[in-house]
């Protein structure tokens, strides 16, 4: 049997994500979920510069007390006019007492926290038709008021 050689990330872009309040709406029949409104941002990379539209939101499902699990969607507009959609799911673990720190919008040590996504990307515009054609995995930080995420292609 022959081993193949791990994937390799290459780094894309870094994204600030200026989020609002949580929008909680309690236990429903299949969890705790929340809405967190995405307002902006910016994006900067190799590969990637703009700014993230004040549109979308991040729906999330509290699994348990230590998981989170996320579904974001919104989109960017890069420098050069080229709307892309962001499409974003993943997962936020770590104790229950960090999570409830988190879900009351107070600062953790990323380093307690597992973020990971994995984000599909797609635009319209051709010169950016490469990555409806890439995976994407990222690494988070939730901080007050903004989601942290660099983005990594898959190689």
């Amino acid at each position: 049997m022959v081993t193949r050689s791990a994937p390799r990330l290459e780094f894309v872009a870094h994204l600030a994500i200026d989020v609002g309040p949580a929008i909680d709406l309690g236990d429903l029949p299949d969890g705790h979920r929340r809405i967190v409104p995405i307002l902006g941002g910016s994006v900067t990379g190799p590969r990637l510069c703009g700014r993230v539209l004040p549109a979308g939101a991040d729906h999330q499902y509290l699994r348990s007390e230590r998981v989170t699990e996320l579904d974001a969607r919104y989109a960017l507009e890069t420098d050069d006019g080229a709307r892309v959609a962001v499409e974003n799911v993943g997962l936020r673990v770590g104790s229950a007492a960090d999570v409830a720190a988190l879900l009351r919008d107070e600062p953790v040590d990323p380093d307690r926290i597992y973020f990971r996504t994995q984000p599909r990307l797609s635009s319209a515009h051709l010169e950016y038709s490469w990555l409806a054609d890439t995976l994407f995995v990222a690494t988070g930080e939730r901080t007050p008021s903004t989601v942290e995420l660099d983005v990594f292609a898959v190689g």
